[in-house]
């Protein structure tokens, strides 16, 4: 038998299945940082968030959203350094994300990694320290990551804290992917 009661029912249950898209900036050091935020054009843009010194700070994000952040320490010129590029609800749902050095590979004290929070043995993207071999330094690299999740951590500094201590090495199993999953698009 048809109910109202039955269809506002499943349309609430169906709003909060609705996954939240979160990058959880967490500092691992004493230092303040802003973080900013660029989004793929026609979306609209957002203002900075501030990271305190080991502090975790979520900043959540709308649905299908495709850009990338990068960190400016506390009275430090506003130059972007290493990106945390993200693209949630990309190709067959998943989110694609990956650290990027190709804007500036000598920040190496700001975003250090990114990985799902919510799964353990899963991808990691990123150094800590920097170098190594995973994160992007040339355009065709090939270190775009996959994750069903929609709550990434976003590691800040070459300190150390619980919360960026893996199951898994940086190199962590997984497949990567093309850029062009996560790159802006113009």
């Amino acid at each position: 038998m048809f109910s109202f009661r039955n269809v506002a029912a499943a349309m609430a249950l169906a709003a909060t299945a609705q996954a939240t898209n979160t990058l959880t900036f967490v500092s691992t050091d004493n230092i303040a940082r802003t973080i900013y935020i660029t989004p793929s054009v026609g979306v609209e843009g957002m203002d900075p968030v501030t990271v305190a010194p080991g502090a975790t700070v979520p900043v959540n994000f709308a649905e299908g959203f495709i850009g990338n952040a990068y960190a400016v320490q506390e009275g430090k010129e506003n130059v972007p350094g290493m990106l945390a590029e993200v693209n949630f609800q990309g190709w067959g749902g998943s989110t694609y994300f990956d650290v990027s050095a190709i804007v500036n590979s000598a920040d190496t004290d700001n975003i250090m990694m990114m990985y799902p929070a919510d799964a353990p043995n899963t991808p990691t993207s990123g150094c800590n320290p920097f170098p190594c071999n995973n994160a992007y330094y040339l355009p065709d690299d090939v270190q775009t990551k996959v994750t069903d999740q929609t709550n990434l951590i976003v590691t800040l500094g070459s300190g150390s804290a619980n919360t960026t201590k893996r199951d898994v090495n940086s190199a962590a199993t997984g497949k990567n992917l093309p850029r062009n999953l996560v790159e802006l698009k113009y």
